[in-house]
């Protein structure tokens, strides 16, 4: 097995957890969540998080879902900020326990800059956080810092969610120090096998329709007031995904509630296509529609 690590990638609602954890117990795996919303606590209906549990086990705590360990999912407070940097660095650790215990790393996700920077050689910008130039950026909109970034490095702006605050402040701030983000480049440590699920247009769409109705259902509406009354700001809020701004919305008066699960479902779509764009540009991916197909995938690579 040496340095294999089986990566589990695809759109919104596509079955990539319960697709991984068929791999975990098929193959004696466990799994590392690369999900940049997923690693908050409290982000449990907005971001689809799994329904696993916390226990101990040798001393450790360990979050379980259908009996499968999972890394980097419910661990930090959304309050603060998490990083593609520091999903690296802690991935590589874990998945370095998973394989000295003789075990296989599955990766599923989820963000996909997070997926590239651990598993395709995407080299990182050293730049430590501006909190000045931060604070006077948080009181921009992201059409503003959109236009922002465009001026500074017209590369990234075409590649980056001109919606997601977060990130868009973070892309400002390495351009500003190092003149534009730089190139990524190859330095690959790991012989990963890509799965990507490629469910029919049709289906994702009557997937991603579900969802959004079972978010409303479990009570979207009141993680958000639970989230904020924990004082998150409604700015940081925000940040966090457009679940918990329309959320807001809906709690401030912006947006009429019956017209609630229609606009979640538009942007869940819209964030899906925006995935699909993303992942169709790896060449490595091997797309699959039933579990079976994806399963004969890996033994055969863990075979080869």
């Amino acid at each position: 097995m040496s340095n294999a690590v089986i990566a589990v990638v695809g759109p919104t609602a596509s079955g990539k957890s319960d697709l991984a954890v068929e791999i975990a117990k098929k193959f004696k795996g466990e799994i590392i969540s690369a999900d940049s919303r997923q690693i908050y606590k409290g982000l449990n209906i907005g971001t689809g998080k799994i329904k696993g549990r916390w226990v101990s086990k040798n001393g450790k705590k360990i979050f379980l879902y259908k009996g499968v360990p999972h890394y980097l999912i419910d661990e930090i407070s959304p309050k603060k900020d998490s990083s593609a940097g520091e999903f690296k660095k802690r991935a590589e650790e874990i998945i370095d326990d998973i394989r000295a215990r003789g075990l296989l790393p599955i990766v599923v996700g989820g963000t996909n800059f997070w997926i590239d920077a651990l598993l395709r050689g995407t080299i990182l910008p050293d730049v430590s956080p501006n909190k000045k130039l931060r604070r006077a950026l948080e009181r921009k909109n992201a059409a503003d810092l959109f236009r922002m970034l465009k001026k500074l490095d017209p590369r990234r702006a075409k590649s980056i969610d001109p919606k997601n605050p977060r990130r868009l402040v973070r892309a400002i701030e390495i351009a500003r120090a190092l003149g534009r983000v730089p190139r990524a480049k190859k330095a690959l440590t790991y012989r990963t096998f890509w799965i990507g699920i490629g469910l029919p247009t049709s289906v994702l769409k009557a997937n991603l329709k579900k969802r959004t109705a079972r978010m409303i259902v479990q009570g979207l509406l009141t993680e958000t007031k639970s989230l904020a009354a924990k004082q998150i700001s409604k700015k940081r809020l925000r940040t966090l995904g457009f679940e918990y701004a329309l959320s807001l919305d809906v709690m401030q008066g912006k947006l009429e509630k019956k017209k609630f699960a229609s606009a979640l479902a538009a942007r869940d779509l819209r964030y899906a296509k925006k995935q699909l764009a993303w992942l169709k540009k790896n060449p490595d991916i091997r797309w699959v529609k039933i579990k079976d197909d994806a399963l004969r995938a890996v033994r055969a690579f863990l075979k080869s």
